[in-house]
């Protein structure tokens, strides 16, 4: 048991920079304005389940996708890691405040227009919480996750669900509660955050790119 435990905290500690549940309260608190009680949960648990989905499919389904199109797995590291790098600048030197997106801008447009419009999937779990940085890196990890002799056989097929079902259950916990989020730590608080896990975004993307580069070198000759 203390193995897999170890296992779903070191998931944790690799995907919680890049999807970054108080960004994306940021964002549901600034397209929820206008909803009632019910519909904000209802909104937030919709989320919170299309998280699951994306990551589960990312991890079991992504190689699959990555040989259709021929890509490698250095390939994929390398365009990962770039992704992560863009991303975590876009956090430390934000040209516009957290939670405001191009994605939510338009369900802006359309709420407008319409009275009853869904945020849950777009932008709330995608690009919000699952966006191209977290599933290039879980689709990395599921590349060479099951060739790991650090863990048993067993915590490697029981890991992956369950740290994206505590991503899944944290996120929707920190939906429920972005009004209390809010108060408590306030849009600079938001952005103090965001801005620290932009600098581990950029950390981890670089070594990601690392990574991919000294494998294309390792397997040059061939």
């Amino acid at each position: 048991m203390m193995e897999l435990l170890k296992a779903i905290g070191l998931g944790l500690i690799v995907l919680l920079p890049l999807a970054n549940p108080l960004t994306t309260v940021a964002l549901f608190f600034g397209l929820a304005g206008d909803m009632n009680f019910s519909e904000r949960n209802r909104q937030a648990l919709q989320a919170s389940v299309y998280v699951f989905i994306i990551m589960a499919v990312a991890f079991y389904a992504g190689n699959i996708v990555m040989d259709t199109f021929g890509i490698s797995i250095p390939g994929l590291r390398i365009a990962g890691g770039l992704i992560v790098v863009f991303l975590g600048f876009r956090m430390l030197f934000p040209p516009h405040q957290a939670g405001r997106t191009l994605e939510a801008e338009h369900k802006k447009n359309e709420m407008n227009e319409q009275k009853s419009v869904s945020i849950a999937f777009v932008p709330l779990a995608m690009p919000g919480t699952a966006g191209p940085g977290t599933i290039a890196m879980i689709i990395s990890t599921a590349s060479t996750f099951h060739d790991n002799n650090t863990f048993p056989q067993w915590v490697l097929m029981a890991a992956p669900p369950l740290t994206f079902l505590c991503i899944s259950v944290l996120l929707w916990l920190c939906l429920r509660s972005s009004g209390a989020i809010i108060r408590l730590v306030g849009k600079g608080g938001i952005e103090a955050i965001s801005r620290l896990m932009g600098f581990l975004l950029v950390c981890m993307g670089v070594q990601f790119v690392i990574n991919g580069i000294e494998e294309v070198v390792a397997n040059f000759p061939h």
